[in-house]
């Protein structure tokens, strides 16, 4: 693998899957989470390093898991809200109950209720509406993956 400028010595060992998704081993709290979010290559690294941290601070106590490849962050006791993962133009933020947020996010899914932000590299980041989602989604029962 290319050793993107800037990265880590420990973000230049991890494999990048198709689209450039990192691949991260399975696990729980911050750690794996900004393992993930270091090993993004160029522009979305920074824009990761963004969404964490308005997730923070958005949701001080929120509780952060790699699974699948993508970060999931969630409430204790409520489930996971939201996911990030990574494709080759742009990050998809998967709101898993974001069907009953206001006003909806965007994009459409198989699943009912969930809906999806893409963001691409130039697209303006509206703070505050994504972190009024995040309110709104910790407020839901969240996805509760299996082993979780």
């Amino acid at each position: 693998m290319k050793r993107d400028a800037g990265a880590t010595p420990e973000a230049a060992k991890v494999r990048l899957l198709s689209g450039g998704n990192p691949q991260i081993a399975k696990g729980d709290g911050d750690a794996p989470v900004q393992a993930w979010i270091a090993a993004l290559p160029g522009w979305k690294r920074g824009l990761g390093e963004r969404l964490d941290a308005l997730i923070v601070s958005t949701v001080p106590d929120v509780k952060k898991a790699v699974k699948w490849n993508s970060p999931f962050y969630g409430v204790e006791g409520m489930g996971w809200f939201l996911s990030v993962h990574a494709f080759k133009d742009y990050l998809k933020l998967a709101f898993f109950r974001g069907a009953s947020l206001q006003p909806l996010p965007p994009g459409t899914s198989k699943t009912p209720d969930t809906r999806y932000l893409d963001i691409r590299e130039h697209d303006p980041l509206d703070e505050a509406q994504l972190a009024d989602w995040i309110r709104q989604a910790t407020a839901l029962p969240g996805f509760l993956a299996p082993g979780a």
